[in-house]
């Protein structure tokens, strides 16, 4: 998640503007992003969350009823067009969401695999999973990150998240050891629940725990794939 500045939490009363009464609400639109009103407590996203999950099961829904007139193939394609994209949307956001926020966005990718293999929702998904080559949700997110920061350090991000992100100029010998592995400065910050969160902390602690293979990757397409492989082998090495 960006850098967001520390607020007073929002007060319970209407606020009079001009003639009318402005009541808070307790979430609030942001490019398409759902900010819960306790964004100050524990960023829970759980509006997001539930409307993204929501959004994808109705289209799952709609989608299911002309399954047995295509082939698995043309399916796929519609799952990974209509849901992906609706799950991927500013999932940069979703970084260290609690987990069973992380359950309910798996849970859409756990139907979907059912559906294209026409699967009963008893039956073990990971093995679809796995077929399909997907990412866990979780794995998703830090996609996500990596890939911002790949950006930043090779000129490819925007400024203003590039700024943010600083490589490890620590000068004792541990880290002039370390200083090939391109390892970055993970920020200390005063609240574990929002900074932590934050973007620069988060993808910084993320991107110094892959491997020098991925990190070391000349072009974002090569280092797409050897994250992904990476990612992938995380989950399915231990299931």
């Amino acid at each position: 998640m960006f850098d967001i500045p520390l607020a007073s939490p929002i007060t319970d009363y209407a606020v009079r503007v001009g003639a009318d009464y402005v009541s808070p609400s307790s979430a609030v639109h942001d490019l398409g992003i759902m900010i819960d009103s306790d964004v100050n407590i524990n960023i829970s996203m759980q509006s997001h969350v539930s409307r993204t999950v929501s959004g994808c099961f109705a289209i799952l829904h709609q989608i299911c009823s002309i399954q047995r007139f295509v082939s698995i193939s043309v399916f796929t394609s519609l799952v990974v067009s209509l849901i992906k994209p609706r799950l991927q949307y500013g999932n940069a956001m979703l970084a260290k969401l609690p987990e069973n926020q992380h359950r309910q966005l798996q849970s859409v990718l756990n139907t979907a695999a059912r559906l294209i293999y026409r699967k009963r929702w008893c039956e073990h998904v990971t093995p679809f999973l796995r077929e399909l080559h997907w990412l866990q949700s979780r794995e998703r997110v830090d996609f996500k990150l990596a890939i911002l920061i790949f950006r930043c350090l090779h000129g490819l991000a925007p400024r203003y998240l590039a700024d943010n992100i600083r490589r490890d100029a620590d000068t004792n010998r541990r880290r002039l050891r370390l200083s090939s592995l391109a390892l970055l400065t993970v920020r200390p910050t005063p609240l574990v629940t929002m900074g932590d969160r934050a973007f620069p902390v988060a993808s910084s602690r993320l991107w110094n725990t892959l491997p020098h293979d991925v990190t070391s990757a000349p072009t974002l397409p090569v280092f797409c794939n050897h994250l992904k492989l990476h990612l992938f082998k995380i989950f399915f090495s231990s299931n």
